[in-house]
């Protein structure tokens, strides 16, 4: 192997290296990122301060659709000030790693074992959420096993106009409160969304 070929080979190496390095650290950097939010997300039962509802399981959530909320918060289009002011310190890549890191906390169960009788109006979430509250895109968030009075609240938020979504805000400004509260109640029961823990 001549010089010039020896050379254009150690480049190579060098720059091989960095990625190497980086692909190894991602998980590493989405649990230290995670630290900040668990202070919320990672205690069990855990209570938003104003309007009061249960701050979100996350454990197990899909990775996009966290990416997609991450940004929307930091660009204020998805409502919540304590959200909106964390969300707009990080970086794409912090998002990227964060959403990796919550999406690996739960494992899917088994597809279609549905807990109790879905009520009538869940028949239109299913195209997008699953019979059991699990997403059919990854863009689609999984409802299954988030607490219940979130549900509520996020679909009240999808109806008053404070959540913008095209498909979300027809669907809820059709629901009563005594619907939104079945919805809630079905989907919360399913067996899915873990609240996180630092391992």
């Amino acid at each position: 192997m001549n010089r010039h070929a020896k050379s254009l080979l150690a480049v190579a190496w060098l720059a091989v290296i960095p990625l190497a390095a980086v692909a190894e650290d991602a998980p590493a950097k989405g649990a230290q990122l995670a630290y900040t939010c668990l202070g919320c997300h990672g205690i069990e039962n855990y209570k938003n301060s104003y309007p009061k509802y249960s701050v979100p399981k996350l454990g197990g959530q899909h990775k996009a659709y966290i990416e997609a909320a991450l940004k929307e918060y930091r660009d204020g289009s998805r409502w919540h000030p304590t959200m909106h002011g964390y969300a707009s310190t990080l970086s794409d890549e912090d998002i990227a790693e964060l959403a990796a890191w919550f999406s690996s906390r739960a494992s899917k169960p088994a597809d279609n074992i549905v807990a109790g009788t879905p009520p009538a109006k869940a028949s239109i979430c299913v195209a997008c959420h699953g019979q059991n509250g699990f997403g059919t895109m990854d863009e689609y968030p999984n409802l299954a096993g988030q607490h219940e009075d979130y549900l509520a609240q996020a679909l009240n938020d999808y109806r008053r106009g404070k959540r913008k979504n095209p498909i979300m805000q027809p669907f809820a400004s059709q629901l009563t409160p005594e619907e939104i509260a079945e919805l809630a109640k079905f989907f919360a029961a399913q067996e899915g969304l873990k609240t996180p823990h630092q391992e």
